[in-house]
């Protein structure tokens, strides 16, 4: 089993930036791949950022490419999310996810593991 906690969402005004951070713990690999996902009220929950086992290889959504940047540090069970030049429609809680099935992917239903989601507001 596989824990993963998120932090650093927050109040930001728009054209900020705020950096998230996932931590995961227990069953923890190094070779999971990971993403980050989003859902603001009354929406679905959205696909935002994944990245690869290694690191090497990373997939955005277009409404966050060029402004959020998805890394991950294997020594430290550390993903993060950069997000710059942030949006009103860029409010949500957003969630760490993780998969053994050994591919990124921007479905949801192909993650095992979450965590509890970190609240990211941004103000016009």
């Amino acid at each position: 089993q596989v824990q993963l906690v998120e932090s650093g969402g927050g109040l930001v005004q728009a054209g900020g930036s705020l950096r998230l951070s996932c931590v995961a713990s227990g069953r923890t690999s190094s070779t999971y791949p990971m993403a980050w996902f989003r859902q603001a009220p009354g929406k679905e929950r959205e696909f935002v950022a994944a990245i690869n086992w290694s690191g090497v290889y990373t997939r955005y959504a277009d409404s966050v490419k060029g402004r959020f940047t998805i890394s991950r540090d294997n020594a430290k069970n550390t993903v993060y999310l950069q997000m710059n030049s942030l949006k009103p429609e860029d409010t949500a809680v957003y969630y760490c996810a993780g998969t053994t099935k050994g591919a990124t992917t921007i479905s949801s239903n192909a993650y095992d593991f979450w965590g509890q989601g970190t609240q990211v507001t941004v103000s016009s």
